[in-house]
């Protein structure tokens, strides 16, 4: 689509990437309106973790747009093939799920959410780049059906790149009419990659991909890492749930769950870090007052027991109603 150069803004004395369309593609009106609309699109949304717009304009007969620089790599490279660490997969998911919400509140569906497009500057933040693709909404659209009249232009250009397809939709890849929620799927499948370093729908062909998109869940994801939290999958597994009125409605949804469960899995767990041992402990302390609680209760059924049925306990000593209750009580919290 294009080439992006390093380039200093000697005016405002700052480092700029500059985004030239390609010359081969200057011609080609689809093209042309996909780079305008990348540069419109992003250009009106003012988000941290949205790579901000600058400019476009025509230089020697050169389209481009100048956009924010940023020091870092693409999500895509970050993973490698490999899980990143919990605390980095809810970080960044949370980035990732505000500025969607942001862009689908402003009317905007990316259509186009994959690693690729999905930067990890220096810093570790999240920064979403190529809004080519984006379809325009009016906000209180975001989550009916609207018509895409680029979707023929879509596929034939996306339908060509396995990268992209895995991350489609089940109704992108039917060619349905599109709205907010293609997204959230989207990031559902970018989700369960950075948490496992694998494709949710792998394939060799857009047949394969697509087949296993419409119709097959992935593998469960704390098959392909353990330290997947029981949370976190199932997070994932409704945000690529096939039929998109089960899905998540709103991307806010996905961010709410996933900051809830960083804090499970942060500090507040015992002042442990984000890590698989934290949640254990958790879930432990949560065992144990569930364990104290039953032993409570226990101990109120005991009492209840001697008051109905005086005649079946009045035979216990007081040493024995102790060692009876201690014995219940033990029992409980095994379980």
């Amino acid at each position: 689509m294009g080439v992006v150069y390093k380039a200093e803004d000697i005016r405002l004395h700052r480092m700029v990437a500059l985004k030239f369309l390609m010359s081969e593609k200057a011609r080609d009106a689809f093209a042309l309106e996909r780079f305008q609309r990348e540069a419109q699109a992003a250009s009106a949304l003012n988000h941290p973790n949205i790579c901000i717009i600058y400019d476009t304009d025509i230089e020697d007969g050169c389209r481009y747009i100048a956009m924010e620089f940023l020091d870092g790599v693409t999500l895509r490279r970050r993973i490698a093939h490999k899980p990143l660490p919990l605390k980095q997969t809810l970080e960044l998911g949370i980035e990732i799920t505000k500025a969607l919400a942001a862009a689908h509140a402003a009317g905007i569906i990316h259509r186009d959410i994959k690693p690729a497009n999905i930067f990890v500057t220096e810093a570790g933040h999240a920064k979403i780049l190529d809004f080519r693709l984006v379809k325009r909404v009016s906000s209180d659209e975001g989550l009916s059906s609207m018509p895409t009249a680029e979707d023929t232009e879509l596929f034939t250009s996306l339908g060509s790149t396995v990268g992209t397809s895995a991350y489609m939709s089940p109704e992108q890849a039917r060619g349905e009419e599109l709205d907010a929620r293609t997204d959230l799927f989207s990031f559902g499948a970018v989700l369960y990659e950075m948490a496992t370093g694998r494709l949710a729908f792998p394939g060799n062909t857009e047949a394969v991909i697509h087949e296993a998109i419409l119709n097959k869940p992935p593998i469960p994801a704390v098959r392909l890492n353990k330290e997947v939290p029981a949370e976190l999958e199932e997070i994932i597994g409704i945000a690529l749930e096939k039929d998109r009125k089960l899905r998540y409605q709103k991307a806010a949804d996905i961010s709410a769950d996933l900051q809830r469960l960083q804090q499970e899995t942060g500090e507040d767990a015992l002042g442990a870090a984000s890590t698989r041992g934290g949640w254990r402990l958790k879930r432990m302390a949560r065992k144990r007052w569930r364990a104290a609680a039953g032993a409570l209760l226990a101990g109120v059924i005991v009492a209840a027991g001697i008051h109905f049925y005086p005649r079946t306990v009045s035979a216990l000593s007081a040493k024995d109603t102790i060692v009876l209750a201690d014995v219940i009580n033990k029992s409980v919290v095994t379980r």
